[in-house]
């Protein structure tokens, strides 16, 4: 069989051209990144790391703040929003507060971390008043609106005992 010809399967594992080439290329970079004689690393080994591995932990992954403002995030992701200007504006502030609290959380000194952790506040109130405009103005349910406000206030009191 030829490679490059539709869905036709490659070689004697059953694979498609474009899964055989993505394997062989997964070969020659585990190649490459091993020394002679050197086993592959537990990650790879398993098929991957997942993030609850002590090892490939980051700063923000132990944050409850994080954890909550990963949640507004998708909770105004799935909330119908029908004025498309305060859709935009409520995506981009909750997801901003998650960037900048996983930010505060990889800073070093006292000040920097505090400056992260108020922008991350002052976001997800601004996220917050998107989807409230958007319920005054009608282009929003009523429970959405309660539902991201009520969010929106675990987020803000957890941020706010991070602002020093």
């Amino acid at each position: 069989m030829r490679a490059g010809v539709g869905n036709r399967v490659w070689g004697s594992a059953g694979l498609t051209p474009d899964a055989h080439a993505a394997r062989q290329r997964l070969e020659a970079l585990r190649a490459r990144s091993r020394r002679p004689g050197e086993a592959l690393s537990r990650g790879l080994r398993s098929g991957g790391m997942s993030p609850t591995d002590p090892q490939t932990r980051l700063p923000h992954h132990k944050l409850v703040a994080y954890q909550l403002a990963l949640e507004l995030v998708q909770l105004i992701a799935h909330t119908r929003i029908a004025d498309a200007h305060l859709r935009q504006q409520a995506r981009k502030s909750a997801s901003s507060c998650a960037l900048n609290t996983a930010e505060g959380a990889a800073r070093q000194t006292l000040a920097d971390k505090s400056r992260a952790y108020a922008i991350a506040l002052t976001e997800c109130c601004e996220a917050c008043a998107a989807v409230e405009i958007a319920g005054a103005l009608g282009a929003c349910a009523p429970a959405h609106v309660e539902a991201v406000v009520r969010l929106g206030v675990r987020v803000k009191n957890v941020l706010s005992r991070l602002v020093r």
